[in-house]
């Protein structure tokens, strides 16, 4: 069959509706807002309100409060359904993790122990989310979750927070398409594809995309500049527990190969400079350091696919990276292999 340049314009025409239709029936469905009432117990710590925040990659954003009146509150707003959110009595502090799925929730609303002891009824999502933090990550077949719980926007959330950081740009797509069509433009389906198509451009073999940042004395630096030597590009935080129990184990890398040809370049998803600048000093960190204080909007960070730390990326002398998460001992071994010999 002959295709001719009129069949392929009224094609794409065509298409062009359908994709448009399609797009903004997706679009609607997700910015539909839910009248929700929220209500409950809580004890007043001071502040004298309990705060409503919305997630947002990894961060949290106060989006309505109430007054607590003898112990009790009621929050009557509206939001997106179904989706995660926080209740907290100091916006300061971390809040209770609720996932909303209908229109009325009671909260019990116990701000001891990060809020662990509180109880949310009402909430299908909730209640999977409960069952969900009862098992163990290292052994739990994300796909297998995801399988048995299609539908619920908890397995969307928890293939994007607890193990995109862990899997292959084709494991995250495969298990992407698990999930039910109506999860497919949640926030966190949205972010996978991202994080997919990233994490491609920083696969071991490929040259490592260059950024500038700011040192602790606010001069610009390039990673670029840093080539010629075996180069750890290490992601950390100072409020990250994991990362300064490593940075002992990195400082004895540093300190024994630094003269045969290796070199550490940290970047920093620190918020305040007082405490990034501190933890270089407590941890003795003697490397380059750089940071933009965004937190988890590091331009670095969200350049290398990084969605938990500590992560680092190894390149060679021309910058292509060889390896990536490289800690403790797998650390010291794979520097041994390559510079062990050198004297």
């Amino acid at each position: 069959m002959a295709i001719n340049m009129q069949t392929i314009s009224s094609s794409i025409a065509k298409t062009a509706v359908l994709a448009l239709f399609l797009t903004s029936g997706s679009s609607m469905a997700q910015d539909k807002l839910s009248a929700v009432s929220i209500s409950g117990k809580a004890t007043d710590t001071g502040s004298g309100y309990v705060y409503l925040q919305r997630f947002d990659d990894k961060v949290f954003f106060t989006v309505d409060s109430a007054k607590i009146q003898n112990g009790q509150f009621r929050l009557s707003t509206n939001i997106k359904l179904p989706e995660l959110y926080g209740l907290t009595l100091d916006k300061a502090q971390n809040p209770l993790y609720i996932f909303i799925d209908s229109e009325r929730v009671s909260v019990d609303l116990i701000p001891d122990a990060n809020y662990s002891n509180s109880k949310v009824t009402g909430s299908k999502a909730q209640d999977l989310f409960n069952e969900y933090k009862k098992l163990d990550n290292e052994s739990l077949k994300i796909d297998s979750f995801i399988n048995a719980n299609p539908r619920s926007i908890v397995s969307a959330y928890v293939l994007y927070r607890n193990f995109s950081y862990r899997l292959s740009p084709d494991e995250i797509d495969r298990n992407l398409s698990l999930l039910d069509p109506s999860l497919r433009q949640t926030q966190y389906a949205n972010e996978l594809r991202k994080l997919s198509d990233i994490l491609r451009t920083v696969e071991p073999g490929k040259k490592a995309p260059d950024f500038t940042l700011n040192d602790p004395q606010g001069q610009p630096v390039k990673l670029s500049d840093h080539k010629g030597k075996y180069l750890l590009v290490d992601f950390w935080a100072s409020w990250c527990g994991p990362c300064r129990r490593e940075n002992p184990n990195l400082v004895k890398a540093w300190q024994k190969y630094k003269d045969k040809g290796f070199d550490v370049f940290g970047v920093s998803l620190d918020r305040k400079k007082e405490n990034w600048v501190k933890a270089i000093k407590d941890d003795q960190l003697t490397w380059t350091q750089v940071s933009d204080l965004k937190f988890w909007n590091s331009e670095a960070a969200k350049l290398y696919g990084v969605r938990a730390i500590p992560s680092n990326v190894l390149l060679s002398p021309d910058g292509t990276i060889i390896a990536k998460n490289l800690t403790g001992e797998t650390l010291h071994s794979k520097l041994e292999q390559l510079l062990g010999s050198k004297n």
